[in-house]
């Protein structure tokens, strides 16, 4: 009985191994020091825990275009993928792909940015809200805030160009995996958005932006968003195979 309870368990961590990262690139360690910048600058510095927290909501738009960006460059190559839909397989074009998750991600974005407006009350008395944010959003942030975004867009540009173009990652990649790529980092950073904008409203905003941060670089340090969707898509691919 025991060895096979060994056996159980063993096979059982053997499924979870692939949520967790052996090794950090160098891109992760950009991440890392870039989410540890604005808790510096706000416990150190005096910077606005509001615009900080603004900078991680726009962080979420930056993922999304720069994986719209990589969906468009596999496009480019491949033309076509693997749709999987309700244990069916289609072939379908990239732009279908784009549009999907274009459509879908900017409802993310349109919620999370929503809820944050609401319940932090950063936009009141500007005229700025989740709606006409886009294109006013400049008129929050001040040189600090930029620095930091300029931080996070060097640290995601860097990842595209040196481990997914340079590296050839690109002729091989899968858009569907690409589609749902982002949403793992989204789910977590959405949930600590909207709950660090109601201490925002509190005035807590230095405690929480300081657990904020060690939520992401966790989450940067040991999940491994990919090979969980990788297994994911095989176990698509799978039951695709046996329709």
């Amino acid at each position: 009985m025991l060895p096979k309870l060994v056996i159980l368990a063993t096979n059982k961590l053997q499924d979870f191994q692939p949520m967790f990262k052996k090794e950090l690139t160098l891109s992760d360690y950009f991440l890392i020091a870039a989410n540890l910048l604005p808790v510096i600058g706000v416990w150190a510095w005096k910077w606005d825990p509001k615009e900080m927290f603004l900078v991680y909501c726009l962080e979420t738009i930056i993922i999304g275009i720069f994986n719209l960006v990589k969906m468009a460059i596999v496009t480019l190559v491949k033309k076509t993928d693997n749709w999987h839909t309700n244990g069916k397989t289609t072939r379908q074009s990239g732009l279908v792909f784009m549009i999907f998750f274009l459509v879908h991600y900017g409802f993310f974005v349109v919620v999370q940015m929503s809820i944050f407006f609401e319940v932090s009350g950063i936009g009141k008395g500007s005229g700025i809200n989740a709606l006409n944010f886009f294109y006013k959003w400049p008129q929050l942030l001040h040189t600090d805030s930029l620095i930091v975004l300029g931080i996070f867009v060097f640290c995601y540009c860097y990842k595209m160009i040196f481990e997914f173009v340079l590296s050839g990652e690109y002729r091989s990649a899968s858009l569907m995996m690409l589609m749902f790529q982002p949403y793992g980092r989204i789910f977590i950073q959405q949930f600590t958005v909207i709950v660090g904008s109601m201490f925002l409203s509190f005035g807590a905003g230095k405690i929480f932006i300081l657990v904020f941060a060690a939520i992401k670089i966790f989450f940067e340090l040991f999940i491994n968003y990919e090979a969980l969707i990788n297994k994911r898509m095989k176990e698509a691919e799978k039951d695709s195979g046996q329709q």
